[in-house]
């Protein structure tokens, strides 16, 4: 049965790959300002290549992705992420992958979005509660309960989520339309930023009182440095 559902996981990345190329070489990290001198530069839009015939297995390969792992946490998740940083040969190929483990009864991956990539998910344990909202300024919200074997679709820099509901611990694997597809998780950059947004603007936009602001913002950690 697990041999069927890392088939499932392979066969997700056959799908994501057919998709990368209307997206990448677009950024691949929040920005990219130019400079006129090279020898002053840091980052490149993507990374530095190694001479082709230096290359090894190694630079195409990862192990261990069959190992669960703990969602002991706040949210009850715990992502796995497989960009260009873990493997190297993904460089310039414009697809990643994603093990997500969730607590039983209430694991989240909360709201989040990928600035840079569309995402499609294979459920392989569990009862998955997903759904995405869309952009102003019709936000609808469109959800579905996924079973193991089930696919869903988030599109490109969507907000969107997974809520395990079943009794028992769910896993689930996702491919993404890039080798670097950031995540923004929406409770952490709002309260958690460094340094913090104003109370006043996050109070008037979300309709809380300051006090409130205040204490989501020291649970999320944010610094007022």
């Amino acid at each position: 049965m697990r041999s069927v559902h890392f088939l499932l996981a392979f066969v997700l990345l056959a799908l994501a790959s057919s998709i990368a190329s209307a997206f990448d070489p677009s950024p691949l990290q929040d920005f990219c300002v130019a400079i006129n001198d090279p020898k002053a530069a840091v980052f490149v839009n993507g990374k530095f290549c190694k001479n082709p015939k230096m290359a090894t297995a190694n630079d195409f390969s990862f192990s261990g992705l069959n190992i669960p792992r703990n969602t002991e946490n706040r949210v009850g998740s715990n992502v796995t992420l497989l960009n260009v940083d873990q493997i190297p040969g993904l460089n310039t190929l414009g697809i990643s992958l994603a093990r997500i483990d969730f607590a039983q009864n209430g694991g989240l991956n909360p709201p989040h979005t990928h600035p840079r990539a569309t995402e499609i998910l294979v459920v392989v344990e569990g009862e998955l509660y997903v759904g995405f909202v869309t952009s102003n300024p019709d936000n609808r919200f469109i959800s579905k309960v996924l079973y193991p074997g089930d696919v869903f679709v988030f599109p490109f820099g969507l907000i969107h989520f997974q809520l395990n509901i079943a009794k028992t611990p769910a896993v689930a694997f996702a491919g993404l339309s890039s080798q670097n597809p950031g995540t923004i998780t929406i409770a952490n950059a709002v309260f958690g930023s460094d340094p913090l947004i104003s109370p006043d603007v996050l109070a008037k936009a979300f309709h809380l009182d300051i006090k409130i602001v205040n204490y989501l913002q020291k649970l999320f950690g944010g610094n007022s440095e």
